[in-house]
């Protein structure tokens, strides 16, 4: 089977996507019945020495940007029927490229103390 990649964005045009690489996991609370996809988790900040920070909660996470020994396309399925056949043919798109990733590799500090002063 023949699948067809085809990138419509020119080779200088990609959009560029980072990864977000996280220690552990990431869940929501019990009480949550929506859909994850749009969900907000947290806050990203970036300052000027490449560091990075994410705030989740009340807890914050430092990390830094690490460039990808190669990079990653990311891509979308398309299903094309072909002409008088009921056949599909599958070809993928690139949406973007993926040259680095933003790594949280330390446990998260909390931003509060819970214990109070007596």
């Amino acid at each position: 089977m023949e699948i067809r990649v085809k990138c419509g964005c020119g080779e200088d045009e990609c959009s560029e996507w980072t990864i977000v690489e996280l220690q552990g996991v990431v869940e929501t609370q019990s009480s949550f019945q929506g859909s994850v996809q749009s969900l907000e988790i947290g806050r990203l900040c970036h300052s000027d020495s490449s560091q990075y920070t994410f705030t989740v909660g009340y807890h914050e996470l430092t990390g830094s940007k690490v460039t990808l020994k190669k990079p990653l396309l990311v891509l979308k399925k398309l299903q094309k029927c072909t002409d008088g056949s009921s056949q599909k043919e599958t070809e993928l798109e690139v949406v973007g490229i993926i040259r680095s990733k933003i790594l949280f590799k330390t446990r998260p500090k909390p931003l509060f103390s819970g214990t109070s002063g007596k």
